[in-house]
């Protein structure tokens, strides 16, 4: 995704075109795993949310979405940079696993 910010500045405006990382992670509220996730979830938000995008996807109330994106097993991390997937994580992973992934690319 491309976000386009206008600055005015004096008389001139300036545009300025910011590309944006994204985190999809596909989940389902009777999946225990996807609730293990959770805290880490939240500390990555806390730590790296003004730079990524986070966006949780219930799989149940959005299956046209999760069968867009092939998801077979939940919980499913999708990795996003500029609208192009760049990894994805099946199954529970550290939050060092995801906090490395994220940087990367930020």
């Amino acid at each position: 995704m491309i976000y386009i910010v206008l600055h005015a500045k004096g008389s001139h405006k300036q545009l300025k075109l910011y590309k944006m990382v994204e985190i999809k992670k596909f989940e389902a509220d009777w999946c225990g795993p996807c609730r293990m996730l959770k805290p880490t979830f939240t500390k990555l938000e806390e730590k790296l949310g003004s730079s990524v995008k986070f966006s949780y996807i219930n799989v149940d109330e959005n299956q046209e979405t999760a069968q867009q994106y092939g998801v077979r097993n939940i919980p499913l991390v999708v990795v996003e940079k500029d609208g192009e997937e760049v990894e994805r994580f099946v199954g529970v992973q550290t939050e060092q696993t995801y906090e490395t992934a994220l940087n990367k690319l930020v």
